[in-house]
């Protein structure tokens, strides 16, 4: 028997919050000037984190598919624009990941009770490593069979993980220890 998902309206309320501070984060970036595409470091992926630590997994997707829709139907969310000729940049990967970057975080997060800031991390951490993974492999696919652009594993790896990572990492940490302060108060709201 599947459980249902039962949503209030402050979840919606939360949802459409993550969603807009996913959109906003996007204008909040730095660019890396990396051949064959720039790579943008935003403050997206920290949203996406904290809206899987605070919301769960399902609701956390649900505002990262929202974001993702709003920014393929042209409206310009994205780091660089929007639309679906979007879907054609080798860094759309990296939005796709934040989907699953977000359930996954929310999915262990759900584990435990009551989260440690070490679990907390833990549960970021793991949302870090499925964003990068949708992100290079999308990366690696578009460039080479899409675009026709011969990209190496090894050029992934660097431009797409070693140049970026620290600063997602940081990204994990400040999420969790936000987290760790907001909980106890979205649990009072109840």
């Amino acid at each position: 028997m599947k459980r249902q998902l039962k949503w209030t309206v402050r979840d919606l309320a939360f949802c459409g919050l993550f969603t807009a501070l996913i959109a906003v984060g996007a204008f909040i970036k730095v660019t890396i000037p990396v051949q064959p595409v720039p790579m943008h470091f935003t403050l997206q992926f920290f949203f996406v984190l904290l809206s899987a630590l605070l919301m769960g997994a399902e609701r956390s997707l649900a505002s990262v598919g929202t974001y993702l829709t709003i920014g393929l139907c042209g409206v310009p969310v994205f780091a660089s624009g929007g639309g679906p000729a979007y879907l054609l940049r080798p860094t759309f990967g990296f939005l796709i990941g934040f989907a699953a970057a977000g359930f996954l975080t929310g999915r262990v997060f759900e584990r435990k009770r009551k989260p440690s800031f070490s679990w907390l991390l833990f549960s970021a951490f793991c949302g870090l490593l499925a964003d990068y993974l949708c992100g290079m492999v999308y990366f690696y696919v578009c460039s080479n069979y899409v675009l026709h652009v011969l990209v190496s594993w090894r050029l992934v790896f660097i431009n797409c993980f070693l140049l970026t990572v620290g600063e997602d990492f940081i990204l994990c940490v400040l999420a969790a220890m936000l987290a760790k302060r907001l909980l106890p108060v979205l649990d009072r709201l109840d």
